[in-house]
């Protein structure tokens, strides 16, 4: 059996990404021996399509399940069309995700939980940690506050969502992405000091 996370980096301890068609990696693990691949997701930066796209990628790695934060109805029409089970609401890391699914604590998700291109303004600065910091010039607000890729904050994606249980799922998401993203601030200005004092 394989499944794929969403995931903020190509490890075990990476966070899984709230978004699945706009995270930055997926990490494909066998949930009983743990061993994993990460992968690149290319569909990340696509202008449209990003769920679908990333959807066929996964199911063309042979995946029985995929677990993320979210997930729109046209990525999940093509995991279901493909018999991958669904499970969306996860957070921690990667490996807790799959110690979770194991143990039996994550339930499929029936439908979307989430709009179309929701996943759009996330602005997310997750990237692999070799990618570097800084160096960006920002697409929208936020001045290059990303991680050499140089996407900065982009303002909340202006679908709203179809009910309150999506919204506060949208929300939830945003909250973790926002935290990340603050996490990943205050570390670079950690090594930025550490450097002048050096």
């Amino acid at each position: 059996m394989k499944i794929a996370i969403s995931a903020n980096g190509p490890t075990l301890e990476a966070e899984v990404d709230p978004r699945f068609g706009r995270c930055a990696y997926f990490i494909i693990a066998d949930p009983e021996t743990m061993e994993f691949e990460a992968i690149d997701n290319a569909s990340a930066m696509a202008s449209g399509g990003a769920g679908i796209s990333a959807a066929q990628m996964v199911a063309q790695k042979g995946v029985d399940a995929i677990i993320t934060g979210n997930c729109g109805p046209n990525a999940h029409q093509v995991l279901s069309a493909a018999g991958i089970e669904m499970i969306t609401g996860a957070s921690g890391s990667a490996k807790d995700a799959i110690e979770s699914y194991r143990a039996g604590k994550l339930k499929a998700s029936p439908q979307p939980n989430v709009p179309d291109h929701f996943g759009m303004g996330g602005g997310s600065m997750s990237g692999g940690m070799g990618r570097g910091m800084g160096g960006g010039k920002g697409r929208c607000r936020g001045g290059g506050m990303g991680r050499g890729m140089g996407f900065g904050m982009n303002p909340p994606t202006a679908s709203a969502p179809h009910s309150p249980t999506q919204e506060i799922e949208g929300l939830k998401a945003q909250s973790q992405d926002l935290a990340q993203q603050l996490n990943e601030i205050q570390q670079r200005i950690e090594q930025l000091e550490n450097k002048d004092k050096s």
